[in-house]
């Protein structure tokens, strides 16, 4: 495979959606669409002439001095500006023609930040806000975001195009210097970096069971959130902490054949301190506050994760905070992760009570721990168990762990 070739995936996922914030900016959010075909011809440029040219040496360098070229051109021939957005960019090329756009690491931040309050206006629905922003500031494909939010493609692109008429036809950019409206946007600005996050961290779409580029791009959105004042709250802080401690873990998670390896058989050597470190810092800037986030909870729970000390004590506490977390935000992963957490702490007998109270027959992880439950009494049905497993799967690299769990005779 040829270098150009490796680069584009990498390149698209953390570049493209800069590249339509800035412009998206610069013409008005109105102009959403128009940013994007700019973004999009820009990086359909690259891929014409990188093969033959060479990768330049500062790549995000030319993919940003051809989207200023290409804003420029669209704007000598555009008449449907409003007229204050021609006065601007007028007196703009007289002070500095070679200049339109700014691509400044402070204005690419800047941007991305105003970018993703400005989708999450409530004028535009929970879901349509959630897939407009993977698409934009993920750069998640329509059918990637159709498997992360279990929908299909037909219904997350009328979501998009509902998102993106509302974007043209109302005011919507957020105005930073009201709180209150930053307050109230900050609940799904979260969610969707989560969403963000989840969708590398364990993804079902791609062929890829880790995407890191994704994991990166949902660190850096939170960090922008740490760095505005306005915005460096406890729920932030907590999310942060809990990114931290996951991608910690990262390099560990796979074997040399690509083969997924759970926590407790995991080389922890292989995890990266610095940030389990970073993510116990953020935990504690989390716990300055008050209240206590379903974020903070998770954030416990995977310090707990990466606890080195004594194992009972390490799952007795994540099995406590799971039962926090199954009374607060209850849903089927959490009771069958309390389930999990109460069989390592206290046993086969109690976990197995407590499963046949919480019956999810439609979840692979219900019949994977069911199975796991029964192997040492029961082969038959914990094979039985790991059949129905197996066909609730979505990636193949679940289904070949599931696959090495039966018992032969």
């Amino acid at each position: 495979m040829h270098k150009t070739e490796e680069i584009w995936p990498h390149l698209f996922k953390t570049e493209f959606g800069k590249l339509i914030s800035v412009l998206a900016k610069k013409f008005g959010f109105n102009q959403i669409e128009l940013a994007q075909d700019i973004a999009s011809e820009t990086f359909l440029k690259a891929v014409e002439t990188w093969p033959y040219a060479g990768i330049p040496p500062n790549p995000q360098a030319w993919l940003y001095t051809v989207a200023q070229n290409k804003a420029l051109n669209i704007l000598k021939r555009e008449k449907n500006f409003s007229e204050k957005i021609i006065q601007n960019i007028i007196a703009f090329q007289e002070n500095e023609p070679e200049q339109f756009a700014d691509f400044s690491e402070s204005n690419i931040s800047d941007s991305q930040l105003k970018m993703i309050f400005t989708i999450c206006n409530p004028i535009i629905s929970n879901d349509a806000q959630i897939c407009l922003a993977l698409r934009i500031l993920g750069g998640l494909g329509q059918e990637e975001i159709a498997s992360a939010l279990l929908s299909n493609k037909e219904s997350v692109h009328k979501k998009i195009q509902r998102a993106k008429a509302k974007l043209k036809t109302e005011d919507l950019e957020l105005d930073f210097s009201n709180e209150i409206l930053v307050k109230s946007r900050l609940e799904n600005v979260l969610k969707i970096i989560y969403l963000i996050f989840t969708e590398g961290y364990y993804s079902e779409s791609g062929k890829n069971l880790i995407r890191e580029d994704l994991c990166a791009e949902a660190m850096n959105l939170a960090y922008l959130l740490l760095k505005n004042p306005k915005t460096n709250t406890h729920e932030v802080n907590a999310l942060m902490a809990l990114m931290c401690f996951y991608v910690s873990r990262q390099n560990a998670r796979l074997g040399v054949d690509g083969e997924i390896i759970l926590l407790e058989e995991q080389d922890c050597s292989l995890w990266n301190q610095e940030l389990i470190e970073k993510g116990f810092f953020y935990l504690q800037k989390a716990s300055g506050w008050p209240e206590k986030s379903t974020y903070y909870i998770e954030a416990s729970i995977a310090y707990w994760q990466v606890f080195k000390g004594d194992n009972h004590l390490k799952w007795r506490n994540i099995y406590l905070l799971y039962d926090i977390l199954d009374q607060t935000n209850p849903s089927p992963m959490v009771a069958l992760s309390r389930i999990f957490a109460l069989w390592k702490s206290e046993g086969t007998e109690p976990a197995i009570k407590e499963l046949e109270k919480n019956q999810f027959p439609e979840n692979q992880f219900y019949w994977t721990l069911k199975g796991d439950l029964n192997r040492e009494t029961n082969s038959q049905l914990a094979n039985e168990c790991y059949e129905k497993a197996s066909h609730f799967c979505k990636n193949e690299k679940e289904k070949l762990l599931i696959t090495k769990k039966f018992i032969s005779d």
